[in-house]
């Protein structure tokens, strides 16, 4: 017979002591990260401080320029850009005023941002970090981001411009008519009625939706320019605000911002007409972003990088893909002291499709909008005049020239009538044309400028010019 014999219970197995306790915290917080499905991000630490950027060491080797990073301060997370990167070190300019950044705070790469454009942003005002600023609710996030830095459609893929539209604006519509897909340029001096003829231009019926970029414009200005100017058609444009007062990674941003907005629309089979006031503005924050990460100035004080971020955003606009839409962009460039040569307004001039120039004279006599017809040209018009249109806009600018050649003689009493025929007809006929010109935001829609012309010709002695003639894709 079998004895058994009873185990004591054993004492319950005791686990070893802890003696990395920093390591087990560390991954139970990958543990927890991983879980979550939120990604884990690289990390550096705040080095040097200046007055337009921060560095960062521990970061080289994983971001990429024009990068964003999220820079954690006592107050919360801000946004910065990498502007500049070294083997050791990165160059960040942060991208909203007033962050404050301390040595040795924490800075944890970003990616590139993107936007989610939506239908229901029409209507709506936001600023460069597409945050609504119009007290209307939080937007709505589309189905699909986008890069704000996408690089413009393949040129062999791109549907050619055919068709043309009304302005509105009969000095535009008769002497540089436009077409859906064109690049414009508003040059002018400070004060000589851009942005006013920017107003009257964001009305034309001929687009499904508006996009505008207010860079550097004054405060007081946007609300204004919204309610009074835009109005009933703000239900369907979006506009993309960035003020005087902010950072110039905020300024740089906001037309990169609103051209991602306005090419989806088009890429939904859409006409849009793309809106910024101004470029040069535009220019002047990246020349400020620039030479704070050390860049040289070349021409004038601008580094080499504005001449290259310039045609990248403004090939973006035009025609896109075949079953697409297109963006029309119209711009408006602040030239120095009235110096239409100067390097941003030469260097547009150059990628543009055409370009207004806006003549302080003529707005000192009184003209608005004071579209020099002379020095304006569109080189899309032929395009969208009919031939009889060409040719009678090529008579009246020849009409101008000798109306406006002898002016000094005509003012000191060297005019005798009967000697020359050609200048007894610019006498006559060019006041006429100048009347008809003239137009005011609150006057009536103009359905024909021609026609309109027209008439004021045959009232004007001596005249016999052709009739008008409906424009090509009107």
């Amino acid at each position: 017979m079998e004895t058994q014999i009873e185990t004591p219970p054993q004492p319950p197995v005791q686990p070893p002591p802890n003696i990395f306790p920093k390591l087990e915290a560390l991954a139970q917080m990958m543990e927890t990260q991983i879980a979550s499905g939120m990604p884990l991000s690289r990390g550096g630490r705040v080095r040097t401080i200046a007055a337009g950027h921060y560095t960062v060491s521990g970061l080289s080797e994983h971001v990429r320029l024009g990068e964003f990073v999220v820079h954690k301060s006592s107050t919360g997370l801000h946004l910065g850009e990498v502007v500049r990167v070294e083997p050791d070190l990165v160059y960040v300019c942060a991208i909203e005023p007033g962050d404050p950044i301390g040595v040795n705070d924490i800075v944890l790469r970003e990616g590139e941002f993107r936007v989610q454009p939506d239908d229901s942003w029409c209507g709506r005002t936001i600023n460069s970090l597409c945050k609504p600023i119009d007290n209307k609710g939080p937007l709505l996030k589309g189905p699909k981001d986008r890069s704000i830095t996408t690089l413009p459609p393949p040129s062999m893929t791109r549907s050619r411009v055919v068709t043309g539209f009304r302005t509105g604006v009969k000095a535009i519509d008769i002497f540089t008519p436009l077409c859906l897909g064109q690049r414009l340029g508003i040059f002018a001096g400070s004060g000589v009625g851009k942005s006013t003829l920017l107003s009257m231009l964001a009305r034309a019926d001929a687009f499904d939706k508006v996009v505008i970029a207010l860079v550097g414009e004054r405060g007081r200005e946007v609300r204004e320019f919204i309610e009074d100017t835009l109005g009933d058609n703000m239900q369907k444009s979006i506009a993309i605000v960035a003020t005087s007062d902010e950072s110039p990674m905020l300024r740089k941003m906001a037309p990169m911002v609103a051209m991602t907005i306005a090419e989806h629309f088009r890429d939904k089979g859409e006409n849009v007409l793309f809106i910024a006031d101004s470029i040069t503005r535009f220019a002047h924050a990246i020349r400020e972003v620039a030479i704070a990460a050390g860049e040289p100035p070349i021409a004038r004080g601008y580094p080499a990088s504005v001449f290259t971020e310039l045609p990248k955003l403004l090939e973006r606009a035009g025609p896109g893909a075949e079953g697409t839409g297109t963006v029309t962009a119209i711009i408006s460039i602040l030239v120095d002291g009235d110096n239409h040569n100067d390097p941003i307004a030469d260097s547009t001039r150059g990628i543009l499709d055409g370009h207004i120039v806006l003549d302080r004279s003529l707005a000192d006599e009184g003209r608005y909008p004071p579209i020099n017809p002379l020095a304006s040209i569109s080189r899309l018009s032929h395009k969208a005049w009919t031939p009889d249109q060409q040719k009678l806009v090529s008579r009246l600018k020849s009409l101008i020239h000798n109306y406006e050649e002898t002016k000094d003689l005509r003012l000191i009493g060297g005019y005798r009538p009967g000697v020359d025929a050609e200048l007894d007809m610019a006498v006559k006929q060019v006041p006429f044309v100048y009347d008809v010109l003239k137009q005011s935001p609150g006057d009536r829609t103009v359905i024909d400028a021609y026609a309109e012309l027209a008439n004021a010709l045959r009232n004007a002695p001596g005249n016999n010019q052709p009739a008008p003639i409906q424009r090509r894709g009107a």
